[in-house]
């Protein structure tokens, strides 16, 4: 099949296309009519959702066109089943767009894939053999399995995932590329990794369960970040940590009124069983304290009260470390993906009080209460050391659309793969 030409123009469109039209066609291709002000990604996003209405699956960009619009374009462009091709233009660093996109196609994939054919093993092997394959003389892991995660002190990941057949996965990856053993870690990437969330007993509704494959997209996006970074010329040590279970109902599921006790003593009485998130995290960030790592980035589905506040067209970022904090958000900035931040502070370690036990998984009111997402921040603050300097943790709002929208494919997006890989590299 022939490829579908797009390219740019600075003209507005002929009158016939409609007043103010920003597309148009031509013979074997379409032309965006955009104002000579600017990238004006957003508009091309649009044109890009029209333009995938009609069916068409092979692109080729010709022209003058900038790598953040073609980028733009490809983003929006490739949804869910996508098996086309993108052509890249020859004014443009090929290389370094088709990299972008080989990370963006595995953490959508990686997403978009059924609970079924994904359980946490099969997630903690995906990922493991998608960064070895990239550099296989750099990469060791281990995958900690079932009951061994008892005995080797992760208890949060063991209760969320003990109640299915399919048993819970920690995956610890180290990319160390200095060929020294004994080199520190630079940084240590933590993703959750629920590849099915009923809810547990506090059971989610049919329509609230609908898409809760994407609970992984957590640990999607981190896989796919220090895959595109490792492309991209890493250089530094870095350690990534999946926290992978299946959140079911079952004989053997934990419960409301548990009590799980951590590694570092911190005790945990459950409210909501369907606030897992931040109890698998938690052992994936103790796991990364404990690798010595100097950052550490988190990402996870983790709160509807990240939604409900920033939209699914963003990203909330969380810290108690400005200058990190900054730095993160200045590189959103520059790769031009939407993240913004969401307050917390030491104190909100204390907005989720139980009389059974230091803290509770949640409030126990509908959706979490009032400032859920910063309460579940704070949570997970108390499972990172040096009081969370060094630390930064994603709530995924914008990881996924069942339908699409009017700028972004149905599916998984990979929203925040370029953030946190411009960290690793930069």
């Amino acid at each position: 099949m022939s490829n579908f030409h797009v390219s740019l123009s600075h003209k507005p469109a002929a009158v016939s296309w409609g007043a103010n039209s920003k597309l148009s066609f031509v013979n074997g291709g379409a032309v965006l009519h955009l104002p000579d002000d600017g990238l004006n990604l957003r508009q091309i996003q649009k044109s890009s959702r029209k333009i995938s209405s009609l069916g068409v699956e092979n692109i080729e960009f010709v022209g003058d066109w900038d790598a953040e619009q073609q980028w733009a374009f490809a983003v929006s462009y490739c949804g869910a089943g996508f098996q086309g091709t993108i052509t890249w233009c020859k004014n443009a660093d090929e290389n370094d767009l088709s990299t972008r996109f080989a990370a963006m196609q595995f953490t959508r994939q990686l997403v978009n894939e059924t609970p079924e054919e994904l359980s946490p093993e099969s997630l903690a092997s995906s990922a493991a053999e998608w960064i070895t394959s990239l550099a296989p003389e750099f990469i060791s892991s281990k995958m900690i399995v079932g009951e061994d995660l008892v005995s080797a002190g992760w208890h949060g990941i063991y209760e969320v995932g003990r109640g299915s057949s399919r048993p819970p996965v920690l995956l610890e990856l180290d990319y160390n590329p200095t060929g020294n053993a004994d080199a520190p870690v630079d940084f240590a990437l933590v993703g959750k990794g629920i590849t099915f969330d009923s809810g547990g007993y506090s059971i989610k509704s049919s329509e609230g369960m609908l898409d809760m494959k994407c609970d992984m997209g957590g640990a999607a996006t981190v896989t796919g970040a220090l895959g595109l970074a490792i492309m991209q010329g890493l250089k530094k040590r870095t350690k990534l940590f999946l926290c992978c279970a299946e959140n079911l109902i079952s004989d053997h599921a934990y419960k409301l009124g548990d009590v799980i006790t951590y590694k570092n003593g911190v005790t945990v009485e459950i409210v909501n069983t369907d606030a897992e998130g931040r109890l698998v995290l938690a052992d994936g960030l103790m796991a990364a304290t404990e690798s010595g790592a100097q950052k550490i980035i988190d990402a996870a589905t983790l709160t509807g009260a990240a939604v409900m506040a920033v939209g699914k067209e963003f990203n909330a970022i969380f810290s108690l470390d400005e200058d990190f904090q900054a730095s993160v958000l200045a590189s959103a900035n520059k790769v031009n993906e939407p993240h913004w931040r969401l307050p917390l502070m030491p104190w909100h370690q204390e907005q989720c009080p139980s009389p059974f036990a230091d803290t509770a998984n949640s409030r126990p009111v509908k959706g979490g209460g009032a400032g859920g997402a910063s309460n579940a921040a704070g949570f997970l603050s108390r499972f990172v050391g040096n009081e969370g300097q060094g630390w930064v943790h994603f709530d995924l709002a914008a990881a996924y659309n069942r339908n699409g929208s009017d700028i972004m494919p149905n599916g998984a997006t990979a929203i925040g793969i370029r953030t946190i890989a411009d960290q690793l590299v930069g």
